[in-house]
């Protein structure tokens, strides 16, 4: 009995850590996928920036010339 037992605790125990190992894996991945969205996120507004500008630019002109 206590041999099936300790076979049973054995086996959950296993289980216990594969859930844990995939879910440290899935953090790692969620952690990756956030910074190269990021990374994405800040060139994309480096060059929104610049063209913002010279369009503010282009409408202060325009306005200053009225």
């Amino acid at each position: 009995m206590t041999e099936r037992f300790n076979a049973w605790v054995l086996g959950v125990v296993g289980r216990v850590q594969a859930i844990r190992e995939e879910e440290g894996q899935t953090l790692v991945e969620y952690a990756l996928i956030i910074a190269l969205v990021s990374i994405g996120c800040i060139t994309a507004l480096g060059v929104l920036t610049s063209a913002l500008n010279g369009v503010f630019g282009a409408i202060t002109s325009a306005l200053n010339g009225a």
